[in-house]
């Protein structure tokens, strides 16, 4: 039986929007489980989500299922050795990535963050499979990670132009992810 950790509540601050997430401790690692609900381009998205990863944090799958609008969304994503499949279709851009970034919720920054265990002021470099939102594909996003505190993290993703300090819980969920997301956790 899985073992609830943590729950994480997020408010999304670019847009209306909130997600909640749960991270269990599994029998063969770690599942996070949540749902993100925002508005984009006018249409109200609906997207509960499903990581689990093996007990060194990888990335070994996941789903999405819910809708975009009046369009159903169903995906599933599978890490195979060096490969990334999405729906059962081989990623190149994906290729030789550990981690995946959902990039419609913060809670897969947990991943990477937990795999690195990152000292003080060491910088890592952590490509990660991306779900490019409301396409069928897998893309690369490029981010960084250096550890500027006990509670705070130096983030940047240059493909998105983005730079700033997470703050991020004892768990490793981030709490405030300037200009996007707000939240709290709540330790099980």
């Amino acid at each position: 039986m899985d073992e609830i950790v943590a729950t994480a509540f997020w408010t999304r601050l670019d847009t209306d929007g909130r997600d909640a997430c749960r991270l269990m401790r599994t029998g063969t690692g770690w599942r996070l489980a949540g749902c993100a609900t925002f508005l984009h381009d006018g249409r109200t998205c609906i997207l509960p989500y499903r990581v689990d990863c093996d007990a060194r944090w990888r990335t070994i799958s996941a789903s999405v299922d819910g809708s975009v609008g009046f369009e159903g969304l169903g995906l599933r994503i599978e890490r195979a050795g060096e490969d990334w499949l999405l729906n059962g279709q081989i990623q190149p851009k994906a290729r030789g990535c550990v981690d995946l970034d959902l990039g419609f919720t913060p809670a897969t920054n947990l991943i990477a963050m937990r795999r690195l265990d990152l000292p003080p002021d060491v910088e890592v470099q952590a490509p990660a499979a991306y779900y490019l939102e409301f396409t069928a594909e897998l893309g690369l996003i490029e981010q960084t990670y250096r550890r500027t505190g006990e509670t705070t993290l130096a983030y940047a993703s240059p493909a998105h132009s983005y730079r700033a300090e997470l703050r991020v819980d004892p768990i490793g969920f981030v709490t405030d992810y300037p200009g996007l997301w707000s939240g709290k956790v709540v330790s099980d």
